[in-house]
């Protein structure tokens, strides 16, 4: 697979305009969350604790242990830890991206993954487990795989060789190494636009964008790796295919684990990864509701900027998924490194964290009354600056709100007829 091959003045240079361009300016000269940090790597370790609070309580259920760790456990603590908006001093800021310690772990992130990976496989096609265990082991398993892709995200847009490997190897579980090629020259082109099949639009339900973003995340890496195909004179079917190349991982994978453990294994890695990628497509979803970024007079959009995405700085989340809650100085200077992203006072924040909305946004009617009044605000009032679902353009357009909406009916300027 080809890698892009940057030097450290680039980088250098790529941060010192992400300092001019986001001028957020903190005082803090160390990081008071450094070893907790760590606790990143209790996710790939779930499968493990599953094992222990099986022999703990002898019930088959706790092997599903990593639906209530991430949906239950992990939203309390939020609540009870509050929120981090603090920023690093500017020469801490630069200093704190050389630390090689904060992507030692995520590198650890991925052994663990795999080690727990081939043990949960060796007791699923054992016949040791009851229906009820092993499908709580393959859900438990399926958010490891799912959160791997957040790990994945941070090492792949990084510009070391090695990293962009471990971003690939990370992603084969879920069956989903498309991901490497359109999320970072995809996704982060288009974000925030109709263009992108990753930008959910207000008044879409997750069970909606996901199909329209599983389906057009493949569509867009294909064409994307097309284009480049044509553009460099090669074939599509080159073995230099960064898509074909990321889909043949997953496929020596499941085809290695069938050699171990026999085909009656497929079915719970083919489980663990829907899982696992409609994981990522849950995030995906509340990352960027109903926001739209203008459009200019020339058709394009305007440069990404931090209003375009949603944030939290709730703490327990961010350290288990490596300060991605920081989305918007993610996506406004995506090479900067998850310790030292920072918080933006005047961007759009979620209510809690993303583990509390991924399950709002599990159930439609409460997702749309807590967010859709938000995107509305957000915007002034205006919905014609919203990111909006068709049918409820159309709603709008003929002159009604939708429920989520009427109790705020005189703050909103109405669409034209």
């Amino acid at each position: 697979m080809s890698t892009p091959t940057v030097s450290a003045a680039p980088r250098r240079a790529a941060r010192q305009r992400a300092a001019r361009q986001a001028p957020v300016i903190g005082t803090d000269t160390r990081d008071r969350k450094r070893l907790l940090w760590a606790i990143g790597l209790l996710v790939p370790l779930l499968p493990l604790l599953s094992a222990r609070l099986v022999s703990i309580t002898g019930s088959d259920w706790a092997w599903g242990f990593g639906v209530p760790f991430v949906f239950v456990i992990i939203p309390l603590l939020d609540l009870v830890m509050g929120k981090d908006t603090n920023n690093f001093s500017p020469q801490f800021w630069e200093s704190i991206q050389h630390d090689r310690y904060y992507r030692y772990l995520t590198y650890a992130f991925i052994p663990i993954q795999f080690a727990t990976l081939f043990w949960s496989a060796r007791l699923l096609t054992s016949g040791e487990l009851s229906i009820i265990g092993s499908i709580g082991l393959s859900l438990t398993v399926g958010i490891v795989s799912g959160v791997a892709i957040n790990t994945a995200h941070e090492l792949g847009h990084k510009h070391p060789t090695i990293e962009q490997w471990l971003a690939k190897i990370a992603l084969a579980p879920a069956c989903y190494g498309h991901f490497f090629i359109e999320h970072n020259r995809g996704h982060h082109k288009n974000v925030s636009t109709p263009l992108d099949p990753a930008s959910s639009q207000m008044g879409e339900t997750f069970y909606e964008f996901w199909w329209r973003s599983v389906s057009g995340s493949v569509r867009s890496a294909v064409s994307l790796e097309s284009t480049r195909a044509r553009r460099t004179g090669r074939s599509f079917w080159s073995p230099r295919n960064d898509v074909l190349n990321a889909w043949a991982m997953s496929i020596a994978l499941f085809a290695v684990m069938t050699a171990f453990f026999g085909v009656a294994v497929l079915p719970w890695m083919a489980l663990q990864a829907i899982i696992g990628f409609s994981l990522l497509e849950i995030v995906n979803y509340l990352e960027h509701y109903g926001l739209l970024r203008e459009q200019r007079p020339d058709g394009r959009y305007v440069r990404t900027q931090p209003q375009h995405s949603w944030n939290a700085n709730n703490v327990m989340t961010n350290l288990l998924l490596f300060h991605l809650q920081r989305h918007s100085d993610h996506h406004a200077n995506p090479t900067i490194r998850y310790q030292a992203l920072r918080h933006f006072p005047d961007t759009p924040q979620l209510p809690t964290g993303y583990a509390g909305m991924i399950v709002l946004a599990a159930v439609p009617p409460l997702w749309r009354r807590v967010m859709d009044p938000k995107v509305v605000a957000h915007y002034g009032g205006d919905l014609s600056k919203i990111n909006m679902h068709p049918h409820y353009r159309r709603m709008m357009e003929s002159g009604a709100l939708p429920r989520s909406l009427q109790g705020i009916q005189g703050a909103v300027t109405p669409l034209p007829h």
